[in-house]
């Protein structure tokens, strides 16, 4: 049975090629020991259904040292915590982010041996690892609002020698006690919390994510408590923060009613439904407009589409492009609002969305389109 190291070789020359100098922390960081089982989705299952995920005894390093995340939690029930052949249903809750995402991230945040760090979403300790290696353990504090994933992260990275600082913490909350010149969010906000920026050294960076949108934003924080900076080039998601043990219950009432109801409107459909997974760009700018709308699809045999989008107030879309047609229901009118942001965004050239500049401040997080016209505080 070839070693870990071998495995953990092969991945960092993977992942670290635009960033060498994190080239000996992957290698030296055992991924399967922070990540002993996982979660995967059933295939074909519609019921949001989990199987265990436990490596496999001829080959136990490829899966584990892939570039690829590994889902940790779902619903409140760790992988590490679930019987033999148990399944879990629901959301994941936790996970090990591909360690691609990982690197790049630490690249952006760029500390050096004098910063102190702090990671915030501990989850299986694997960036918390790579930066104790790389930076020294008591320059690092790691923080996570769940209990058990703090515990097992301490246990084992003090298993293979690494000691950082790890606490519970709400991340939306009060900070654990001192100041940081680099902070790195593996979980994703909106908008960034005052604790952030009143804990951040002046200069100090910030690299997180806006919750819902992909949006990976690196940004450096200037005098009042004001940081400033851009969105990166390519997406990045995150869960976003709890406080719970579970997210909120998706909208399944809300498409009980959406599925095939008539609704208080209905129109035809004026143009092609966009695929708003593939087009993440477009998502993310309805999502900055018109936040926390779910968005579920479907596909007919001869390939053509129907999607609903969903808001918590009742409101509801259905586009269905085998009927042609658009029913709309509840005070808003969600599809209008897509179509809104889709042609304001084709007016607009459909800048590329790195090209967007966005300020956090105590009261807000606001995005601004290149020209200065679109102005979205969240």
């Amino acid at each position: 049975m070839t070693d870990w190291t071998d495995a953990a070789r092969k991945l960092a020359s993977q992942v670290t090629i635009s960033a060498p100098e994190w080239y000996d922390a992957v290698c030296a960081t055992p991924r399967h020991e922070l990540v002993p089982k996982w979660w995967e989705p059933v295939k074909g299952s519609r019921t949001f259904e989990w199987a265990q995920v436990v490596p496999d005894v001829g080959d136990p390093w490829a899966r584990t040292y892939s570039d690829e995340t590994l889902v940790t939690r779902v619903g409140a029930l760790h992988a590490d915590l679930a019987k033999p052949d148990e399944t879990a249903s629901g959301a994941p809750t936790s996970s090990s982010t591909l360690p691609g995402l990982i690197v790049r991230m630490l690249d952006l945040l760029d500390p050096d041996s004098n910063h102190q760090v702090l990671d915030i979403g501990t989850g299986s300790g694997y960036s918390a690892a790579l930066l104790g290696h790389r930076q020294g353990d008591k320059m690092v504090t790691s923080i996570d609002v769940d209990s058990y994933l703090v515990q097992a992260a301490r246990e084992r990275l003090a298993g293979f020698g690494r000691a950082p600082r790890i606490e519970v913490a709400d991340a939306t909350g009060e900070l654990p006690d001192g100041e940081y010149d680099r902070m790195l969010a593996t979980v994703s906000v909106r908008p960034v919390p005052r604790s952030w920026l009143s804990a951040l050294r002046p200069g100090g960076r910030i690299v997180t994510t806006i919750a819902n949108t992909s949006l990976l934003v690196s940004a450096t924080l200037e005098r009042g408590l004001v940081a400033r900076g851009t969105v990166q080039p390519d997406p990045a998601s995150f869960m976003r923060t709890r406080s719970g043990a579970d997210y909120p219950a998706r909208l399944d009432a809300v498409y009980a009613v959406a599925r095939e109801g008539d609704g208080d409107e209905t129109r035809d459909l004026r143009e092609p439904i966009p695929n708003l997974w593939m087009d993440w760009e477009l998502r993310a700018l309805f999502e900055l407009d018109s936040p926390s709308i779910e968005n579920r699809s479907a596909t007919y045999e001869d390939g053509k589409q129907v999607v609903w989008l969903l808001s918590d107030d009742g409101s509801w879309a259905r586009a269905d492009e085998g009927a042609g047609k658009v029913h709309q229901g509840g005070k808003r009118r969600l599809w209008d609002d897509l179509e809104r942001v889709r042609a304001r965004w084709e007016q607009a050239g459909r800048f590329p969305l790195h090209q967007l500049a966005v300020e956090f401040t105590p009261e807000t997080t606001t995005v601004t389109s290149p020209d200065g016209s679109w102005i979205i505080p969240l």
